[in-house]
């Protein structure tokens, strides 16, 4: 098996950090819609599947910074990089305006603590907006 080429490591990290930008867009656009669906009545913020997908996303990411542990996604994206030999400051337009939409510079704790405040906003939605079962 052959490893992967430096550029289609270079490739897949983008891809990676394009789709772990679309997993924050949904886990943190998710929970307004919801509460303002809930008001508003639309039907699709009820939907069970939806909300559990979304709760067990952020449970997971709380949980993931209470243990200490970067994202998979991160560890993931870092590692690609690695192997595309991608330095700090060789990065393509995609890294470099993602990268700074999802990264911030912050004491550990801080995180761990907005994460773990999110988390409890979104299983505070179950009761204010329930799921159909």
């Amino acid at each position: 098996m052959n490893p992967i080429a430096p550029a289609t490591a270079a490739l897949l990290a983008d891809a990676l950090l394009a789709l772990h930008a679309g997993v924050v867009l949904f886990v943190v656009g998710l929970l307004p819609l919801v509460l303002i669906g809930g008001a508003r009545g639309w039907r699709w913020v009820r939907r069970r599947g939806l909300r559990l997908t979304h709760l067990g996303l952020m449970l997971f990411i709380a949980a993931q910074t209470w243990i200490g542990q970067l994202c998979p996604l991160t560890a993931w994206e870092q590692a690609l990089r690695q192997r595309a030999g991608q330095a700090a400051y060789q990065e393509s337009f995609i890294e470099h305006w993602l990268s700074r939409l999802l990264y911030w510079e912050a004491p550990w704790w801080v995180f761990v603590a907005a994460y773990t405040a999110f988390a409890v906003l979104v299983a505070g939605a179950w009761w204010w907006v329930r799921p159909r079962r």
